[in-house]
């Protein structure tokens, strides 16, 4: 379980990262991790700890851009190491950072094809180091000339071709914007959501727009691709394979915030119904 958020806005997006990375907090304890993208410059901080152990002012002041990512972790796959921390980072092509909510099932199948078909090396035991190398390698399988919405959409739906697993993503393309994602199955959850025309939010729960002051406006819905340009303008692109919606009850149980909503589904209303279906059962034993 983690926690991801990514803002397009017309302001630095750092210091809401920040406020919107401790109301999830508690999808993850021990590392955290923020990236922003200033022209042809990508600023990232990230390191073990909590929110505000790894953000000082300083940090958030030199983190420049109207455009970035953030990520709270508890490590599922890997290691505790710094190196594992997120977001993570390939030059290219382009240049792209990303964040990931989730678990990979053919992590060595995808490892040993990235070495032997995609000439790819990964460095850490991460399988969000493995998911981004997927999402270049495809994004320069797709490219066509110039880069657009319709390559990147092409390249997500490869990615759900090769990956097999739980997995809500972020990425930023250098330059270019934001893209997010989930897996057909919606197993993890991921909303978006606006303030204007111009400035979006998208996150793994919706308490964490609410509390910055953004409408929610839906969940991502499983497979689908959510691209915002630099200039703040949104598209979606539905994903043309099988979809499976099956979120993780998980969520409800457990990792997410009662005052979140998933799914369309409140967390708190969610475990009273299931507490008082749970007391019926016991009754009629």
């Amino acid at each position: 379980m983690c926690g991801v958020v990514g803002i397009v806005s017309k302001e630095d997006a750092a210091p809401a990262l920040y406020e919107a990375l401790t109301v999830i907090q508690h999808r993850g304890q021990d590392a955290a991790g923020i990236a922003t993208n200033e022209g042809e410059k990508f600023h990232v901080r990230k390191q073990l700890g909590l929110v505000r152990e790894v953000f000082r002012q300083q940090h958030i002041v030199s983190l420049k851009g109207k455009i970035g990512i953030g990520h709270v972790r508890y490590p599922t796959a890997g290691t505790m190491k710094n190196s594992e921390a997120q977001p993570f980072y390939v030059n290219s092509p382009f240049g792209i950072v990303l964040v990931h909510n989730g678990n990979l099932v053919n992590t060595s199948k995808l490892r040993a094809e990235l070495y032997d078909e995609d000439k790819r090396h990964i460095n850490t035991q991460s399988d969000t180091e493995v998911l981004i190398n997927i999402f270049a390698s495809a994004l320069e399988n797709n490219l066509d000339g110039e880069l657009n919405n319709e390559c990147i959409s092409k390249a997500v739906n490869e990615v759900h071709s090769r990956v097999v697993g739980a997995y809500s993503v972020i990425a930023m393309i250098l330059g270019y914007g934001m893209v997010a994602f989930r897996d057909p199955n919606g197993i993890r959850p991921l909303v978006v959501g606006s303030k204007n025309d111009t400035t979006h939010m998208v996150a793994s729960e919706s308490v964490s727009l609410e509390c910055l002051g953004y409408r929610v406006e839906r969940d991502v819905e499983p497979g689908e691709t959510i691209i915002i340009d630099s200039h703040g303008k949104i598209d979606s692109w539905k994903y043309n394979g099988d979809i499976n919606r099956t979120p993780c009850i998980f969520e409800f149980v457990y990792l997410a915030r009662p005052d979140s909503t998933i799914e369309l589904i409140n967390v708190y209303e969610s475990r009273l119904s299931m507490g008082r279906f749970l007391a019926e059962k016991i009754k009629l034993t």
